[in-house]
């Protein structure tokens, strides 16, 4: 009986000392985050205050450690959230530095967020490509510069990319159509050029691709067709011509789509304004010419739809007066005429939803 208490004594104190080690923090992480640490500075709020000592797991702000093995998994600091040590102080952050590459030693990495700092600088380092678990990068919000990294489809497990409102330029990667369990992709508010890849289509389980505010070119790829899960697209204030694909109104998801701003030609496609989830359609300033498809519906619902300032003729079209609901209105500055038409979804708009015509009227403009 003694010798069995003595041994379940000592089981029960190697696994203790098993645990002890596995929780701890590694000595490669450790020096990883130092060199993190030594490449950012926080006036502001103190979050590296925490960063003392050699274990990592245990009370560093921002980090997280896989309990079993001890490894560094989650590096999460916002300038801007509802943590506590932001609400106390009142105000956002502020940092300034860059992102050092012993970043990449953190080897078990799966989410990335150093985001909304303002200051931050410096290029994305190119090793991070070699972070294979990585699921979530989040730099939104910074200064960032230089370009995405070439071999960004090497994360296979990434299903967010965010790297908007930084100062990121040159063209989107060809390997960046290869990440297949991409979910959300946000690189808006950059300097990015060139064209959208042919075969940005393959993103099969993209839901949101938000790419505005660039300088992207060319025409619109008939690829993003087959993109069975995406519901917002954002392709606005780029400088991108031609048609718009037919197959974006024969999308079944897609209910946002803005592509105000650039310089698309041609006839609207009907499909677009047919389309019973469409709720958010965005076209203005642009150069589509034409009438206005006659293809509204009973279940046309939208919260906001923006045809103004293109060189569209013709009448308002009278299904217009049968959609379900349409919150905001925009028709001005095109070369419309006749009366508009009377019902529901024309009850609440303002004057300046139709002004600047050829020949428009009846209420709200002037009677006929």
């Amino acid at each position: 009986m003694k010798m069995m208490t003595l041994l379940l004594i000592s089981v029960a104190t190697f696994c203790a000392i098993v645990s002890t080690v596995s929780s701890s923090c590694s000595p490669s992480d450790l020096a990883a985050l130092q060199s993190i640490r030594t490449g950012l500075t926080d006036t502001s709020l103190g979050i590296f205050n925490s960063w003392v000592g050699t274990d990592c797991c245990v009370n560093w702000y921002g980090v997280s450690c896989d309990p079993t093995t001890g490894r560094v998994v989650d590096i999460n600091l916002r300038g801007e959230s509802e943590d506590p040590i932001l609400t106390k102080s009142g105000q956002s952050g502020f940092m300034s530095g860059s992102i050092s590459p012993q970043i990449c030693r953190l080897d078990h990495l799966t989410t990335l967020v150093i985001a909304d700092w303002k200051g931050v600088t410096g290029k994305i380092p190119q090793c991070l490509t070699t972070l294979s678990k990585l699921r979530i990068l989040d730099l939104v919000g910074n200064k960032i510069s230089g370009e995405i990294p070439a071999d960004i489809g090497n994360l296979k497990m990434l299903t967010v990319l965010n790297l908007a409102d930084n100062q990121i330029s040159g063209k989107i990667p060809a390997s960046l159509v290869g990440l297949s369990g991409l979910m959300h992709m946000d690189l808006s508010n950059n300097q990015i050029t060139g064209e959208i890849p042919a075969d940005f289509g393959k993103l099969k389980m993209l839901s949101r691709a938000l790419l505005n505010r660039n300088q992207l070119t060319g025409s619109i790829p008939d690829s993003i067709g087959n993109m069975n899960r995406l519901a917002d697209l954002d392709l606005s204030r780029n400088q991108m011509s031609g048609y718009v694909p037919d197959c974006l109104g024969k999308m079944q998801v897609l209910s946002t789509l803005n592509l105000d701003r650039n310089s698309f030609s041609g006839q609207l496609p009907a499909s677009l304004l047919s389309n019973r989830g469409m709720g958010i359609l965005n076209l203005s300033r642009n150069g589509f010419e034409g009438n206005i498809p006659d293809v509204f519906h009973g279940n046309s619902y939208f919260m906001a739809l923006d045809l103004s300032y293109n060189n569209l003729k013709g009448p308002i079209p009278g299904s217009l007066s049968a959609a379900k609901y349409i919150g905001h209105l925009d028709l001005s500055h095109n070369h419309l005429c006749g009366a508009i038409p009377v019902g529901n979804p024309f009850d609440h708009q303002e004057a300046s939803s139709f002004t600047n015509n050829d020949c428009l009227c009846g209420n709200p403009l002037s009677t006929c």
